[in-house]
């Protein structure tokens, strides 16, 4: 009797044993907070669907993602402690190392900008705009726009503010217009319009997409969680561009104004240009960043007259969680 007795307050003691262990496993998660750099879209798919698969939990992170916009700053944001990871853009980071900014990159969404110019069908090439009129953002006017007129001998005289209204290209054939070709393309085919689309990074623009940014206390306090963060990033584009349907119910419900016609568009079009699984991802892996490219971003920096010569621009980037990280296409 007392045998049984003691099996009974044995095996209730480990089961309490075991249950506290499980809740200690699940309240283990990393809390994180990544901030995107545009409304919900297709081009942040790798990131839902990290969320939507459970990627980020496998890896001890519960993951949330709070969407930017036209008025938020990401940079701001993360410096100030109010999240861990943000989408960034080379030429961001890089004036903000010039600043002196603690800012550090540490993989990469895409292979290459998606930045790029719609023009009518009547032009042939990104060389073509001499007697065109072309429209530019105000942030284009601080990364693309000094490198293509220093490539094409273009001039600010044949440029006009793009306000990110279409009526103005549809309405007049002389008008060239930076676009990204998941957004303004669809919207010309939706319209009707002909239009023709033309990749900076296919003329030599070096700057990688939707990068991942962080702090340099993050890297030199918390590089395992880093590590996790851009490996389970990279684990959830390849899945993504196998099969979207649970990033994209996720990415829907953050913003009621993406239909299913316009995400199916862009992912189309991150694969048929490759952004994500081309290049050197192709052979080293999603999310891989190397020093040449960034050299030769902080070289077209300089050249444009957008980064003082001298910055130490290796404070921008990192390499180390990506060289061996192997998540291949």
């Amino acid at each position: 009797m007392q045998k049984r007795r003691f099996l009974r307050c044995a095996a209730a003691l480990w089961l309490g044993a075991a249950a506290l262990s499980i809740t200690g496993l699940a309240q283990a998660q990393d809390k994180v907070t990544l901030l995107s750099n545009w409304y919900a879209q297709a081009e942040h798919g790798g990131f839902y669907q990290a969320v939507a698969k459970g990627i980020y939990k496998k890896y001890g992170m519960d993951v949330t993602i709070k969407m930017g916009g036209p008025q938020v700053n990401n940079m701001q944001i993360l410096v100030a402690g109010q999240a861990d990871f943000s989408m960034g853009y080379d030429f961001t980071v890089m004036k903000g190392v010039e600043q002196g900014l603690p800012l550090v990159t540490v993989g990469t969404s895409f292979q290459s900008d998606l930045q790029g110019m719609m023009t009518h069908d009547d032009v042939a090439s990104l060389g073509g705009l001499k007697n065109k009129t072309i429209l530019v953002a105000g942030s284009g006017q601080s990364s693309w726009w000094p490198w293509l007129k220093a490539k094409y001998g273009y001039t600010d005289a044949q440029s006009r503010a793009y306000t990110f209204n279409l009526q103005p290209f549809f309405a007049d054939p002389n008008i060239a217009q930076q676009a990204y070709p998941s957004s303004e393309l669809f919207q010309a085919d939706k319209a009707g319009v002909k239009s023709k689309f033309f990749l900076f990074a296919s003329e030599g623009y070096p700057p990688y997409g939707t990068t991942i940014v962080t702090l340099q206390k993050t890297v030199a306090t918390k590089p395992d969680l880093v590590q996790r963060f851009v490996k389970a990033t990279a684990e959830g584009w390849k899945s993504y561009l196998e099969d979207p349907a649970p990033g994209n119910a996720l990415i829907k419900a953050d913003n009621k104004n993406m239909g299913d016609e316009q995400l199916a568009y862009a992912l189309g079009k991150l694969k048929e240009l490759k952004v994500v699984t081309g290049g050197d991802a192709a052979r080293l892996g999603i999310g891989v960043m190397t020093d040449e490219r960034w050299k030769q971003t902080y070289e077209v920096m300089v050249a444009t007259g957008l980064l003082k010569a001298g910055t130490d621009y290796h404070k921008a980037y990192t390499t180390q969680f990506v060289k061996d990280m192997k998540v291949m296409p």
